[in-house]
């Protein structure tokens, strides 16, 4: 696999430490640490602003802090789902259109959390985002150096839409699994980035972005005689999660296509290779809107961009491919428009060109830029919660 890197990137202590057994692995895991923790750091101040400035806001409007991060739509959904387990299928809205692995790891440990449901959830995501951080942080420091991972997390978590990582969403912990698994891909850690991409398939519907970029990879190791049996193992892997809860919908709904037909039928929501989304566009561009219409358009329209930037940049196959398919998946499907920018938030790798624009620029400039992305990104992602009423 071709992976270009800046020819003037760090060698790091993560990437030299060797060593097997429990010992060998907790020196690798402090070194890792040591070496990401600028990335956490500056991730975790950016988040606890946006959610201070939450906190102090739903104060002044008499809104339930708690109540907005981990009940607020679709966070409701998925806490019903962990309290209750899932529906019959009868219901056309079906709580069967949401995935496994976050409601079902919630209910898990809440019984050994002090926590109660809904606190455990929020503790769940939040613990999520800090792992997708680091995840981000370790594919922008394995392809341009500390400084590009340092700032592709904090990036992440200054998006306009960050608040949702902070969220009982599954967002967080989608962009955790990819972002880990294509690490894996990019270092050829084939079981690795099998095992991650099946639990991503348990998440999301759109690990359907990065199960083909797996499973090629994977293939590709194996025609190239390079990636053993571990690169079998991982394409076998890769699509089970995502494949296997589809059957089961299937089978609870008395349909092969059960998961798609709630989907639809239910939720509104197909494949139209993006017409809903032009027409959605359009609309918001053309007539008076809320503040929401016009930050997904404009995030959409960057997203496209950013991806052109990053074909010119000549990234790795594998994060365009899954950037690409996020993409087009996203912006291909009807019903949501409002909620596209959210559903892009896991497509991290848009924003290498500006994470490695920043890195090449002086301290002041950086700290100019991140200040005033923190203060849209505090007041957007308090406005989603407290000012928009629908689903951020």
């Amino acid at each position: 696999m071709d992976v270009r890197t800046d020819p003037d990137r760090e060698t790091t202590t993560a990437d030299a430490t060797t060593g097997a057994g429990p010992g060998g692995m907790i020196r690798r895991l402090r070194s890792a640490l040591l070496l990401a923790w600028p990335a956490l750091v500056g991730y975790t101040a950016v988040r606890a602003v946006g959610l201070v400035t939450l906190a102090v806001w739903a104060d002044a409007r008499d809104a339930r802090f708690g109540r907005l991060i981990g009940i607020r739509a679709d966070a409701g959904w998925y806490l019903r789902i962990a309290e209750r387990g899932y529906d019959s299928g009868e219901r056309l809205q079906s709580d069967m259109a949401f995935f496994p692995l976050y409601p079902y790891v919630v209910s898990w440990l809440e019984p050994l959390s002090p926590l109660a449901m809904r606190n455990t959830a929020i503790a769940v995501a939040w613990v999520a985002s800090l792992a997708a951080a680091w995840g981000l942080f370790a594919v922008g420091n394995h392809l341009h150096g500390r400084r590009t991972g340092v700032l592709l997390a904090v990036v992440w978590g200054l998006l306009p839409h960050a608040m949702v990582q902070s969220m009982a969403y599954t967002e967080s912990l989608f962009t955790a699994l990819a972002a880990w698994s294509l690490y894996a891909v990019l270092t050829r850690r084939w079981l690795t980035a099998g095992v991650l991409c099946l639990l991503a398939g348990l998440t999301r519907p759109t690990a359907s972005a990065l199960i083909p970029v797996v499973m090629l990879a994977a293939l590709i190791a194996l025609l190239r005689r390079y990636g053993g049996w571990r690169a079998a193992v991982a394409l076998v892997l890769a699509p089970l999660g995502w494949v296997g809860y589809l059957a089961w919908v299937g089978w609870r709904t008395g349909r092969p296509d059960g998961w798609f037909h709630i989907q639809s039928a239910g939720w509104g929501s197909t494949f139209d290779a993006g017409a809903a989304s032009v027409e959605a566009l359009g609309k918001a561009l053309d007539e008076p809107s809320s503040l929401q219409w016009y930050m997904v358009a404009t995030v959409a329209l960057v997203s496209i961009a950013l991806f052109v930037l990053s074909c010119l940049d000549r990234q790795p196959w594998p994060l365009l491919m899954f950037s690409g398919l996020l993409l087009l998946t996203t912006l291909g499907s009807s019903g949501y428009f409002y909620s596209k920018a959210r559903f892009l938030l896991p497509a991290f790798a848009l924003l290498l060109p500006v994470a490695r624009s920043l890195a090449r620029t002086t301290g002041p400039r950086i700290a100019v830029v991140l200040a005033t992305m923190t203060v849209i990104s505090a007041y957007f992602g308090s406005h989603l919660l407290l000012i928009w009423s629908a689903s951020p």
